[in-house]
């Protein structure tokens, strides 16, 4: 079975790891097949960026149990060759739980741990360390661990030493080194696709060859022989006749899981790409509009001079429906303010302003507040939200506002977390819906039959 890559906690350098397994199986023309744990873009598109497969994301509080095994299996048995990257620490979940964290995932993959530890400034607490991720959960098996930021052969010989009568292999020991180190940003790395430094893949190959025991890593690397899961099939929703979807797809908007535009696809929706930072118009043929998450703070400038894009999308919001997850809500508003507060011109389209903020992050429970495009009243689904930016004015203007499409916007549902009280979030009408939620449209049937006749698309499901 493949393996886990985890840590004690963030910063350990799991998603290192994974790429220099992944450029290493890469120079020696092997496919793995990569996923990421928990609801993450970055890490991810990383991970699809060095010619390998496109890393999945595994995240049971999202998709739920079932979908992640048909995920998992479903892309692994693909390739000889597959890996797991973790999330945050190893038993690190929903709030203070260790629900839909690594240690859940390994435990309901059934697949065992490589540990990665920062080593910096230890030795025999290291051993510590490890004992207690270890001893934590009899359920879990550690198998193998690779120590990170070890810089001279004495320090390597010393924890060689404080491990000799532990059961567990040691993998290899990890230097310091600048050209490994990944460029990181406000959300965590920098994507590949907005000007983050190229993963120079044969200079990670050779570091891995050289500091790691990569002949006995790929046996924890091989992917499951058989299929044990039952399949979610997309092709069980039909389509009789379909109208075309745009999808903001660019440097600045790129929070997309594959799986969405794949489902689409699937069922018979033809997709077709729209970009902002290029000025384009939305295609004509497009029923609907999709703009994922992104950064357009950092491209506020450009976008507002986008004249042609944000010309087209008021007129696109017109009689058409748009769909909008939280960067993509913020140039659906009057201006965004960006960090040295000057404010951009966005589209107008909605009554806010957004400007920098705290950090705001994690998982959410969400129940319709009435019949939406995407949620029904009292509907209950999960969603998660990841932002450092915050809309001021909200619904409190609309009753200043001429525009008839403004007057009749209310929030679609409310939204908490595992330790608040409920609150109403977002923006919804017959056309439109834009929110700070991400969704995982196409493991959550019943939103993804929402969005479809959303999109006006005539729909059905066979019984």
């Amino acid at each position: 079975m493949p393996c886990v890559i985890s840590s004690p906690s963030t910063d350990s350098g799991k998603t290192t790891l994974s790429l220099l397994l992944s450029c290493w199986a890469f120079s020696k023309g092997i496919k793995i097949q990569t996923f990421k744990v928990g609801p993450d873009y970055l890490d991810q598109q990383q991970l699809s960026s060095i010619g390998q497969p496109i890393c999945r994301n595994l995240d049971i509080f999202l998709s739920g149990e079932e979908w992640v095994q048909e995920s998992f299996f479903k892309h692994s048995l693909k390739y000889e060759f597959s890996l797991i990257e973790g999330a945050m620490g190893l038993f690190d979940g929903l709030g203070s739980t260790t629900y839909s964290s690594t240690a859940n995932i390994s435990k309901l993959l059934n697949v065992p741990i490589i540990f990665i530890v920062n080593a910096r400034g230890q030795v025999a607490s290291l051993l510590a360390t490890i004992r207690g991720f270890r001893d934590f959960d009899s359920e879990l098996s550690i198998v193998g661990i690779i120590f990170n930021n070890v810089n001279s052969d004495r320090h390597k010989k010393l924890i060689k030493e404080v491990f000799k009568n532990e059961d567990i292999e040691i993998l290899g020991f990890l230097p310091s080194d600048p050209n490994i180190t990944l460029n990181k940003a406000n959300l965590g790395l920098i994507s590949p696709m907005d000007n983050g430094k190229e993963i120079d893949v044969q200079y990670f190959a050779n570091f891995a060859e050289r500091n790691l025991d990569v002949i006995s890593l790929i046996k924890f690397l091989k992917s499951p022989q058989k299929k044990i899961f039952n399949s979610i099939n997309f092709k069980d929703f039909k389509i009789k006749k379909s109208k075309p979807i745009a999808i903001a797809e660019d440097k600045i908007f790129h929070f997309q899981y594959p799986e969405t535009k794949e489902f689409l696809s699937e069922i018979g929706i033809q997709l077709i790409s729209w970009s902002i930072y290029d000025d384009e118009e939305i295609p004509n043929e497009a029923s609907s509009l999709i703009i994922p998450g992104g950064f357009p703070e950092k491209y506020a400038d450009q976008i507002s001079n986008s004249f042609k894009s944000l010309n087209s999308l008021r007129e696109f919001r017109k009689n058409r429906f748009i769909y909008a997850e939280c960067g993509g809500m913020m140039i659906l508003g009057d201006f965004i303010e960006d960090e040295n507060g000057n404010n951009h011109k966005m589209s107008g389209i909605l009554p806010f302003r957004s400007k920098k903020s705290k950090l705001t992050v994690g998982y959410r429970y969400i129940e319709g507040l009435k019949d939406t495009p995407i949620i029904k009243q009292n509907q209950l689904i999960r969603g998660h939200e990841f932002h450092y930016w915050e809309i001021e004015n909200n619904l409190s203007e609309l009753d200043l506002r001429k525009d008839e499409h403004q007057k009749k916007l209310s929030s679609p549902w409310k939204i908490k977390s595992w330790e608040t009280e409920y609150k109403k979030e977002g923006f919804f009408d017959e056309k439109l819906h834009a929110s700070w939620i991400h969704l995982h449209l196409p493991s959550s049937p019943e939103v993804a039959k929402n969005f479809i006749d959303a999109t006006q698309i005539s729909f059905y499901k066979d019984s």
